[in-house]
């Protein structure tokens, strides 16, 4: 149930992230784009990336992914758009660490057939992009976002790997614009954090180096069919436009919450902003579009270095995964509610409802018994001949005896109460109480398993089905008590005060009187005892029946509510996880919009609408099979009838209102305004878009800012936070419009810090300089070519 339960809640805020208006073409990218990703430690950045873009972009079947790992075989289940390129023979088994970043940089040039791997995987990579052509508004260019993690020692190929990508694609482009991400873990105490730190070091310094107004790059990479190589050549200039560096740290120090798969996101609204699709005539806003080549001047220091970029992503939206489960919960509730809800019965009805009122029992129970006339076959059963004179002093029990032996009991036990046993046998007491409930229930649609069990369960002071019959029990056996009494005190009486006709000297004929009166009082109060027994074993059944059935809908309801807490549970953890603000009052108004949706569709549709077929069905018969075919019926009532209501159309502000104010009546002036609603929201996204990555100076004196907008330009949100610290903003504000309602984010861009800035790299120098004394080689150059470290 839980897999299914978190596939629904996933499914459902997955398409409402999706981008409405797909026609809008700023929600797609303008050129195409390539994501390379160079080591094994960026294997889970991939799939993120990839899901996030395909939630995004409009045109993201035409994005081209390359992985250059150290394995030695393809990722298994790779997409088609998606080239793993092992290069096994680069990473050296067995070799001691000390080494194994240098011998990976100076063993790439002498593998020629990792060459010719890396050579074939980037040409079919181009050709695919080639193939992708029509999903682009233009073909000129290519932006390729190299992405690493900077404690991977196979991040000392990215000048090499990057600069054979870049010729390889520019045969196809008269452009390539090449970015770098460097994935700084700094939150990972493990064993090995001082030589993760030392080798994050170690390419920091190069990173340096082939950013550098002069570094140049000649070597003989490129390969041709049949194995010749040409040189690859980068003429004085920085390798990449731009390096990012992001960390699952942000600059206060703190570690967000999937501060890794943050990054991840960041790296795609990046790409999404430097890319973004044109039109011909953008919508008017306050606030200006991100301009590359000028947000790349603001970084550049008086002595002509470029400053390094950290971003951070804050994102408000509709908190669509709680929602999803928190409306299934309140669905659930209001199953049950209408379980035990309907018609109140009287109480004979209730019994009818059974088939256990008197009238329908007394008559099964007198089908049971034989008829009464075969009592007069008792009166020819042969007698002792003994007098009437020798009678009349006797008891009526002496009487039979001497009478009869015992031939007038066999007689009676045999053909009256054997009988009636026989036919009480034959009574199936349970398949004749399912079928009168079925007949019932169909009658009375409205009627639930709930209302079965409240009217056979002896603890609820409502159990009238259960209490009549067991009433009735006790009743009959009170009667049976006082026709055994007065069948003892009847056999104790003597001949002599029985009435009957006697006729003086006529002993044959009084003998026979005497009989006839005799069977007819003593049998007949017997026959009425067989009667009152006979009833009184169906009632019994049918009482033991009853509590059987109670039972079974007693472990029913406690399935259902077990299952019902259970998602209650999960729907108040997932609010929980979310931001308090963001999330709050989630369960309360969702509660009246689940409520009122079902109103309407019960209006439409009629009341029972949940309980039939095509909808939830009878949810006793479900509950008899696997708990998840009540779910999956459960979801797609709520998939279909209910997140699809006018309730769940808002956007993102008008719903965080409505909730923010769910406990305020409507005229009360204690509700939270708009402005006040806007504020906060505008406060957060500052807050929480912090960047992503700790400097020594927070205000150094590079720092230089700009900060994006991803939503509806039209949304009263976005035009207010225009308007909010218009006057005192120092950093350029843009917005990136996207027709959604979902939500909005803002992307934080800051640059022009340097390396030395970073708390990263003053607290892991120690590590390198230490790793460095022991021995450790971490570069393919001499030193000499390498920058100071500062």
């Amino acid at each position: 149930m839980r897999e299914m339960v978190e596939q629904f809640a996933a499914e459902y805020s997955a398409a409402e992230q999706s981008l409405k208006g797909t026609e809008d073409d700023q929600s797609s990218i303008h050129y195409p784009t390539v994501f390379l990703f160079i080591g094994d430690e960026t294997e889970q950045a991939i799939e993120p990336v990839m899901k996030s873009n395909a939630l995004r972009w409009a045109n993201h079947a035409g994005v081209v992914y390359g992985h250059v790992s150290g394995g030695s075989s393809a990722r298994e289940g790779a997409a088609a758009n998606l080239f793993t390129i092992p290069l096994a023979e680069l990473v050296p088994q067995g070799r001691e660490k000390r080494t194994i970043r240098q011998g990976i940089g100076s063993g790439f040039h002498d593998a020629a057939e990792g060459l010719g791997l890396l050579n074939r995987a980037l040409r079919q990579m181009n050709d695919t992009i080639g193939d992708y052509g029509r999903m682009y508004a233009s073909f000129d260019r290519l932006h390729l976002a190299v992405i690493v993690r900077a404690d991977d020692p196979m991040n000392i190929l990215v000048p090499d790997i990057t600069l054979l990508a870049q010729s390889i694609f520019g045969s196809l482009f008269k452009s390539v614009q090449m970015d770098l991400f460097v994935l700084l873990q700094e939150r990972e105490q493990s064993d090995a954090y001082g030589y993760a730190a030392a080798t994050g070091i170690s390419f920091l310094r190069e990173v340096e180096r082939f950013q550098s107004p002069d570094y140049s790059y000649h070597a003989p990479l490129m390969q041709a069919g049949d194995g010749l190589s040409i040189p690859v050549v980068h003429q004085s200039a920085p390798l990449f436009d731009l390096v990012y560096l992001l960390s699952d740290r942000n600059e206060k120090g703190m570690s967000p919450f999937n501060g890794m798969e943050q990054n991840y996101e960041i790296i795609c609204r990046i790409m999404l902003l430097k890319n973004r699709g044109q039109r011909e005539a953008e919508m008017h806003v306050s606030g200006e579009s991100y301009n590359n080549t000028s947000f790349k001047h603001s970084l550049m220091s008086e002595s002509g270095r470029v400053g390094l970029v950290s971003a951070g992503l804050a994102k408000v939206q509709r908190p669509s995964y709680a929602i999803a489960l928190t409306v299934l919960y309140h669905l659930f509730d209001q199953v049950i509610v209408r379980l035990q809800s309907g018609p109140e019965l009287s109480s004979a009805d209730k019994l009818r409802f059974f088939g256990v009122d008197a009238a329908t029992l007394a008559a099964r129970s007198k089908e049971r018994v034989p008829l009464p006339d075969r009592l007069a076959d008792m009166k020819g059963l042969i007698t002792s001949g003994v007098r009437y004179e020798e009678l009349k002093g006797m008891t009526l029990s002496q009487a039979e005896h001497a009478l009869y032996g015992s031939s007038c009991e066999s007689f009676f036990n045999q053909h009256f109460v054997q009988n009636a046993k026989q036919q009480l046998e034959g009574i199936d007491v349970a398949a004749a109480l399912r079928r009168t409930l079925s007949r019932s229930m169909a009658e009375e649609p409205r009627i639930s398993f709930y209302h079965l069990y409240k009217w056979t369960d002896e603890s609820l002071s409502r159990g009238e089905v259960i209490g009549a019959v067991q009433e009735k029990i006790r009743e009959l056996t009170r009667a049976i008590e006082d026709i055994q009494e007065e069948l003892i005190q009847l056999y104790d009486s003597r001949v002599e005060d029985l009435k009957f006709q006697r006729v003086p000297f006529m002993d044959k004929r009084n003998v026979r009187s005497f009989i006839h009166a005799f069977l007819d009082e003593v049998y007949g109060l017997r026959y009425e005892r067989l009667k009152l027994e006979t009833e009184l074993v169906v009632y019994r059944r049918y009482a033991a029946e009853l509590e059987q059935l109670n039972q079974w809908y007693r472990v029913r309801i406690e399935r259902l509510h077990d299952l019902r807490s259970q998602l209650k549970t999960k729907a108040k953890q997932s609010i929980s996880l979310g931001d308090d603000y963001i999330g709050q009052n989630v369960f309360d108004y969702y509660e009246r919009v689940t409520a009122e949706a079902l109103r309407e569709l019960e209006e439409k549709r009629g009341e029972s609408i949940l309980f039939e077929e095509r909808y939830i069905g009878n949810v006793a018969e479900l509950l008899e099979q696997e708990e998840p075919v009540f779910i999956e019926r459960l979801i797609a009532v709520c998939r279909r009838d209910i997140l699809t209501a006018s309730g769940f159309a808002m956007s993102f502000e008008e719903e965080l209102l409505q909730r923010a104010n769910v406990s305020v009546s409507y005229t009360n002036r204690q509700a939270l305004p708009k402005e006040e609603l806007f504020e906060r929201l505008y406060r957060m996204l500052e807050e929480h878009a912090a960047i992503h990555i700790r400097l020594f100076d927070y205000t150094h004196k590079h720092r230089y800012e700009e900060k994006y907008f991803f939503g509806d330009r039209s949304s009263e949100f976005i035009r207010y936070a225009f308007g909010m610290d218009e006057a005192s903003r120092l950093h350029k504000l843009g917005c990136l419009h996207e027709n959604r309602s979902s939500g909005v984010e803002k992307l934080h861009l800051m640059g022009g810090f340097h390396v030395e800035d970073m708390m990263y790299y003053r607290n892991a120098k120690a590590f390198y300089d230490a790793y460095v004394q022991d021995g450790h080689q971490f570069h393919a150059i001499e030193e000499s070519e390498l920058p100071a470290l500062r």
